[in-house]
């Protein structure tokens, strides 16, 4: 059985990071998706909202580095949850327990963050920098042999 998904879209809101009883990391954030086709009868896109839930350093690192309006590519797996609401209404919702967020913009694009996609599992302080030892190659090694 397979159960994975990817979603690119903007988070509606900052990242809210909350902790289990037992410390565990939980972080729950929405995405605002656009379809891909528009609305016959209004002529605009649609947007879906798709609730996420990413656990321990994935949800620290959603916190840290994500904040509203900025573009995340979310790889994880759909959840359906069945429960009661307030009036006893029985209820269904679906969410993608987030395995991995990526940068999906700029830090040009959004007005902070790093450059590029990183991994959620990927050390702080390494995105979009270059290591100290790489340097810029200036010598032109002529013509291509293909």
């Amino acid at each position: 059985m397979l159960n994975k998904i990817f979603v690119m879209g903007r988070l509606t809101r900052d990242p809210e990071l909350r902790h289990t009883q037992s410390g565990t990391a939980v972080a729950a954030f929405t995405l605002a998706v656009d379809r891909d086709f528009k609305d016959k009868t209004t002529g605009e896109k649609v947007t879906d909202f798709i609730d996420c839930v990413a656990w321990r350093n994935t949800g620290e690192f959603v916190s840290k580095y994500f904040s509203r309006g900025r573009m995340a590519v979310v790889e994880g797996r759909l959840q359906l949850r069945d429960w009661t609401d307030q009036n006893g209404n029985k209820r269904r919702s679906a969410e993608v327990i987030v395995d991995q967020v990526y940068f999906g913009d700029s830090k040009r694009d959004s007005g902070g963050g790093s450059y590029g996609a990183a991994p959620a599992s990927a050390p702080a302080g390494s995105y979009g920098t270059a290591p100290a030892e790489f340097t810029e190659l200036t010598d032109d090694d002529g013509e291509l042999p293909f």
